[in-house]
């Protein structure tokens, strides 16, 4: 799942726009894929996971509380969060700067499962996430953990990425380039997943019609088709 991914010859174009959700827990592949799949059928993608990351960045620098869910509801509004949604070239932008790299930084991975929780963040970018498959002309590929449960209830197509704790830990370990032990990275994404799925506002389930595509023993490009392969299937009985 860490190898680049090469698009198979020139991109792919749908008729009509389609909004495809995929949920799952983290180092599943939902980003390398959601990005490759919106690429090879000319879709808009959004990263809903960058947007959470972004508002709890804002969060730490600006002194807010990040244990306290009452000072982070009451700071939920203040920052201004774009997401470009270019899957060749995906941008986020915290009040006008570039926030692609210090949403990525462990501090910020050990909050964001917190700010996330609280109703008022997920209300404010909720309305946020909606507002871009609305408008997004073509179509869209949303990726998070709560898009076809709530977000986006409505999607063409639900797909749920799942993949076994050892190689959710080898994939991320592979992205954070060796920062931490194989078993401290499991034991961070088992914590998460418990935080992520026990939360009472949205919490990371299956939606009951999404399909669910174990990543286990796949490698991207095989993710990749089965992923396109769904879509042009739910869009040949529209």
């Amino acid at each position: 799942m860490n190898a680049p991914y090469r698009a198979r010859g020139r991109p792919r174009t749908v008729e009509s726009p389609v909004i495809v959700a995929i949920d799952g827990p983290s180092g599943t592949g939902k980003s390398s894929t959601s990005k490759a799949v919106a690429a090879e059928l000319g879709l808009s993608y959004l990263d809903t996971g960058a947007q959470y990351r972004a508002i709890t960045w804002w969060m730490l620098s600006n002194g807010i509380d990040v244990e306290d869910p009452d000072e982070i509801a009451l700071a939920a509004t203040k920052p201004v969060i774009i997401s470009g949604t270019d899957p060749k070239a995906p941008t986020i932008t915290v009040d006008g700067a570039d926030a692609s790299a210090p949403i990525r930084t462990p501090e910020v991975t050990a909050a964001v499962s917190a700010v996330s929780a609280v109703p008022e963040v997920r209300r404010r970018l909720v309305d946020a996430q909606r507002c871009a498959a609305a408008h997004a002309a073509q179509g869209i590929v949303v990726e998070g953990r709560d898009i076809g449960t709530t977000v986006l209830p409505d999607a063409t197509l639900k797909i749920f990425l799942t993949a076994s704790a050892e190689a959710r830990a080898a994939r991320r370990n592979g992205e954070l380039k060796g920062g931490q032990s194989m078993a401290a990275t499991q034991e961070a994404l088992v914590r998460r997943d418990a935080a992520d799925s026990g939360r009472k506002t949205s919490p990371l389930i299956k939606a009951d019609d999404a399909v669910e595509v174990d990543t286990t023993g796949l490698s991207l490009d095989q993710v990749i088709e089965c992923v396109v392969t769904l879509i042009e299937e739910k869009r040949a009985v529209r």
